[in-house]
């Protein structure tokens, strides 16, 4: 049963994590809201880099954030090749990606609501 502080405590954690992705230029970040949807997470937000080297470095700054911020460590895969970074959060799951790995993959539109009640942001 999810509580109001744990509410709390994710929509905290998502305003820090849009807040580090949107001041490393991270690029057409989208949110999406997971609650009730499944248990993997309350959010999920996904982003491009333009190259490996800044999809590696968004993900280490992140991770870097939320340590220090929340005292989480943050468990990361794929930063090595930098094509595709997931990082959990334990509430909010961060997928990074190169433009041509984010289209060919296409995560949004698998967990998209038909109703469109995501946030794009810039």
């Amino acid at each position: 049963m999810v509580t109001a502080a744990d509410t709390a405590t994710s929509e905290a954690l998502l305003a820090t994590i849009l807040s580090s992705l949107s001041d490393d230029k991270a690029e057409d970040i989208v949110q999406i809201d997971l609650r009730g949807k499944t248990e993997i997470g309350d959010y999920m937000v996904i982003c491009s880099g333009r190259s490996t080297r800044q999809v590696s470095s968004i993900s280490e700054k992140l991770a870097q954030k939320v340590k220090d911020e929340f005292g989480r460590t943050a468990k990361m895969e794929g930063k090595d090749t930098g094509d595709w970074v997931l990082i959990d959060t334990g509430d909010v799951i961060v997928h990074v990606f190169r433009p041509e790995v984010r289209e060919f993959y296409q995560l949004e539109k698998m967990w998209q609501p038909m109703a469109g009640t995501e946030t794009a942001t810039n």
